[in-house]
């Protein structure tokens, strides 16, 4: 099960929040691992590139510091975050987008920041034509509007098996992974999810909306289903999201979307006339669109056209997807976390005018 804790500008909603809330969890610190002395040791992060192995320093500590018992060691920890690793790069084709784009949003302090406060602007000044420069324009200023954006906390739980973990050691054979990445897949769903299905989580005077349920986004009908339309049918629709994408003063570049549902009829023919040439290079012809992506987390019977700029949807980024260590009913059950701290957040001007066009 995947777990989705807040915490939002004035309240906090989960276990793993209220540990987070006002920076107490250092993560480093739920990382820590068996030495070959048998002591507890974590990496701690000096400063300089994190990026660097020169970076981090081994540090003891003692069990009741951490309010929890290491378990594993230094290489198991690694083969636990390169599984978690191959299927973070998986299955998260708009979140992929997102980054690929540049579209990226980062807290400096993930921990210690309770909040994403963001401000939107009204359209305010106007230029005026005179030949001596002298009068005076209408003084005017624009005016922000004050937002706030849940900070969700995904994680899913799972758990190693202690007599599992003692003969891979004993036998020297690699630790089995299968619950870490399967617990991985699922926080990737979970973020797809907040991009393409019609939840939305409001909390704490702040929503987290999708591509699907923003308020401002522009709407419309399909000619026909994708799956049977033919192919200029299809690039009909196309041409009347874009419109819809211009009317909002939204000019791209933008990204389609499309349901499972529509994958094969983007590789029929566009027509008799134009034998060689499938329905979606035709639509990547158009003006704009820079491709063209299927995800499997989008209900049949909705596209989505999606300008790719920061001003219409970006994704926050506090702490990528990694593993941590979790204690549970005092020290009596270790278990083992997936977590991150990211959202895509979904934005629209004061005026109402966003980048997404909705059909379906």
């Amino acid at each position: 099960m995947v777990n989705v804790d807040f915490i939002s500008h004035n309240a906090i909603q989960g276990p793993l929040a209220s540990h987070i809330h006002g920076g107490r969890l250092d993560v480093g610190r739920l990382r820590p691992w068996l030495g070959d002395d048998g002591k507890v040791y974590v990496t701690a992060y000096k400063g300089g590139d994190p990026k660097k192995r020169e970076n981090y320093n081994a540090v003891q500590v003692y069990r009741d510091e951490l309010r929890t018992y290491a378990t594993l060691r230094r290489d198991e920890w690694k083969q636990l975050d390169e599984a978690v690793l191959r299927i973070s790069e998986t299955r998260l084709s708009g979140i992929q987008d997102l980054i690929a784009n540049n579209l990226v949003f980062n807290l400096n302090n993930a921990m210690g920041t309770t909040v994403l406060e963001w401000h939107d602007l009204s359209d305010a000044m106007e230029a005026s034509l005179t030949m001596d420069g002298v009068t005076r324009s209408v003084g005017d200023r624009p005016s922000y509007g004050t937002n706030y954006l849940p900070l969700p906390i995904i994680h899913v739980d799972y758990e190693i098996n202690a007599r599992v973990l003692a003969a891979s050691r004993s036998l020297g054979n690699p630790l089995d992974t299968t619950s870490a990445e399967r617990a991985a897949r699922k926080v990737n769903e979970k973020l797809e999810q907040l991009l393409f299905t019609s939840t939305s989580y409001t909390f704490g005077g702040g929503t987290i909306y999708s591509y699907l349920n923003h308020p401002d986004r522009s709407t419309g009908s399909l000619t026909a289903s994708w799956a049977t339309a033919t192919g200029a049918q299809i690039l009909g629709d196309v041409y009347n999201m874009k419109q819809a994408s211009i009317n909002a003063y939204h000019y791209g570049p933008w990204m389609l979307y499309i349901p499972m549902a529509y994958e094969v009829a983007m590789d029929k023919d566009y027509d008799s006339t134009t034998p060689g040439t499938t329905v979606r290079e035709r639509i990547l012809k158009v003006e704009g669109i820079m491709g063209v992506k299927v995800i499997d987390t989008l209900t049949s019977g909705n596209v989505l056209l999606v300008q790719m700029t920061s001003d219409v949807v970006r994704l926050v980024k506090g702490m990528d997807i990694q593993n941590v260590e979790w204690s549970a009913e005092g020290q009596m059950v270790t278990k083992y976390k997936v977590m991150t701290i990211q959202v895509p957040q979904v934005r629209s001007d004061q005026d109402g005018n966003s980048g997404i066009v909705h059909f379906s």
